[in-house]
């Protein structure tokens, strides 16, 4: 019976000891920003204008896009964001703002329109170049042709910016 006891008691201790073992040897890490940038290698980001290349214009979605990305690094990230030669760099253009009738009636008119802006983006890690890549990022938002597009462009675009931006930022630091 005492040695059953006995036993017990150091099979217990061992569950004890493998436990706090695996406790101490893992790790977790959490960062509110979502971002898993190393502050000790990287402190700063350059972000290029991005220039809109698309055959149809919207002037100042160059502007809007370049701005809506320096802001996302700026509150997301302790980078410093740079013109030019940063650790991390941005680069690109917008290639395509293209309006495309969607859900056509019987009258054969459209019902809905899809806005749909897309941009290249050239990234340069030059602390790490094997997370360099060039890669294109679009997003979409439909409207009613209730509307003209003048009548519904400013906020489209901004919508359609925000989430390229945070498909940029999480394909850049985000490491999801």
């Amino acid at each position: 019976m005492d040695w059953n006891r006995n036993m017990l008691k150091i099979s217990f201790f061992i569950s004890m000891l493998f436990a706090g073992w695996i406790v101490s040897s893992c790790s977790i890490s959490y960062s509110f920003s979502g971002s898993s940038i190393d502050y000790t290698k990287v402190s700063s980001i350059s972000i290029k204008d991005f220039p809109n290349m698309a055959p149809l214009i919207y002037a100042p979605l160059s502007q809007k896009f370049t701005e809506a990305l320096k802001d996302k690094y700026t509150r997301q990230t302790k980078l410093q964001v740079l013109r030019d030669g940063g650790d991390l760099d941005l680069e690109g253009e917008i290639t395509s703002y293209t309006l495309t009738p969607q859900a056509v009636k019987e009258d054969a008119y459209a019902s809905q329109t899809r806005l749909t802006i897309t941009v290249r983006v050239r990234y340069t890690n030059r602390t790490n170049q094997e997370e360099d890549f060039e890669q294109t990022f679009s997003a979409y938002q439909e409207f009613s042709n209730d509307n003209t597009i003048d009548m519904v462009q400013d906020q489209l675009c901004e919508l359609i910016i925000s989430e390229i931006v945070d498909q940029i930022y999480n394909g850049t630091v985000a490491n999801w």
